[in-house]
Formats: C-alpha cells, sequence, structure tokens
C-alpha cells in the first residue's frame, strides 16, 4: 500500500524563490529508494508543502531510519520554519480506478 507524507510549515513568502530554488536543488540529487513522486506546494501567503508518495510504509520507515534526517522537514527548517508532519496511507488512487 502506497504511504502519503504530507509536510506542512509557514515560511516568509519572501523567500519563496530561495525555498523553490533549494526545494529543486533536491530533486536534482535524486529520489531515495521507494519514492514515487513529490511536489511542492505554496499558496502565496507563506503556507507550504511537500507532498511525497511512497511505495510502501517500508521505503518511508528505511528513510527514516537512515542517519541523515529527511529532507522534507530539513528543508523547512533551514528557513527557520518548524514543519510538522503527517503521514497518510493512500486508501483509493484515481491511477488504480
Amino acid at each position: 500500500m502506497n504511504i502519503l507524507t504530507i509536510v506542512t510549515a509557514d515560511v516568509d513568502e519572501g523567500r519563496a524563490q530561495e525555498l523553490v530554488a533549494a526545494y529543486q536543488a533536491l530533486l536534482a540529487e535524486g529520489l531515495p529508494d521507494g519514492l514515487l513522486e513529490t511536489r511542492l506546494l505554496g499558496d502565496g501567503q507563506g503556507h507550504w508543502a511537500i507532498h511525497s508518495l511512497w511505495r510502501d510504509r517500508a521505503a518511508l520507515d528505511a528513510l527514516r531510519a537512515a542517519p541523515q534526517p529527511p529532507a522534507a522537514p530539513t528543508l523547512f527548517r533551514r528557513f527557520s520554519a518548524d514543519p510538522a508532519l503527517v503521514v497518510m496511507p493512500v486508501l483509493v488512487d484515481s491511477r488504480s480506478s
């Protein structure tokens, strides 16, 4: 079963371009094993989210057990933000309907 992680944070909108560039730099490093897709979302008012779709819970757990901290919360912390994490199993997916 796929797992979706949602990491949210408030980052000063004046730093939006810098945040987007930092996220793009993370993507350029390549995705970790088991991460199927990820996206950065922003509402133009300083509210940001990173949605990441994982192959399964084992892939997410392996990443979280690694010595380096997970990328999404680390990215937000670089911008003096306090990230919040939600982990949810994907129950229904339009791709498989």
